[in-house]
């Protein structure tokens, strides 16, 4: 369906081309969503960050999703309480999951970003980005978190998605942009001919290039 993601964010950044003039900064889902952010920042010259969502895992070979911790000042989590109570799983054991999960939020702050301050989304245009979603549990975290940030506008952006996810976010967002509505939940990879692991070390270079790019700009 596309070539790879940054092909799919540089086709997003034609539609996407409308918020320009709303101070729009870009908010990238590491580590997928990245390269697809970066395409997008530099078509639109905005800044570009990432916003850092962890899953939580219940306790089990299995690992199912329970929750989300969301990047934030301080992180916040949510659990789903219907697993949880189908699972069994302990307050003591959410509470350890939500302990490592904050710990690897820290260490991915401040290998991605360094010493650079988180950018700031208060009244601007936010525009959340992700190489695809499948439940929608990890964008609709961040779409919450940005919220309470108080932008502009919030605006998500993808690649692809279930029609019927894509539905239920429509009301908590502003303006939402997928280039295609898919009428089925698919694994992310399968939208894709090249869908390679994006590094730690791909999202700081990409997240250095796209600060470069905006400095060197006249």
């Amino acid at each position: 369906m596309f070539t790879d993601r940054r092909e799919a964010g540089r086709l997003l950044a034609v539609q996407l081309n409308q918020f320009r003039a709303g101070r729009p900064l870009i908010l990238a889902l590491p580590r997928g969503g990245v390269p697809v952010g970066y395409e997008i920042a530099i078509a639109l010259d905005a800044p570009l960050d990432v916003l850092v969502v962890q899953k939580l895992h219940a306790p089990g070979p299995a690992m199912l999703p329970m929750g989300t911790v969301v990047e934030g000042d301080p992180p916040e989590s949510s659990v789903r309480q219907d697993v949880v109570d189908a699972l069994g799983v302990p307050e003591s054991a959410i509470s350890a999951e939500c302990g490592r999960q904050i710990v690897e939020i820290g260490r991915r702050q401040r290998l991605y970003r360094g010493v650079r301050q988180r950018e700031d989304i208060a009244d601007c245009t936010a525009i959340v980005v992700d190489d695809g979603i499948a439940t929608g549990e990890t964008i609709r975290a961040a779409i919450r978190a940005v919220r309470r940030a108080n932008p502009r506008r919030l605006v998500v952006a993808l690649p692809a998605a279930p029609s019927e996810i894509l539905r239920k976010l429509q009301p908590e967002v502003d303006a939402m942009v997928c280039l295609v509505a898919l009428d089925d939940v698919v694994a992310i990879n399968v939208l894709y001919h090249s869908y390679p692991p994006v590094s730690d070390a791909d999202v700081v270079e990409l997240l250095h290039a796209a600060g470069s790019a905006r400095r060197d700009t006249p």
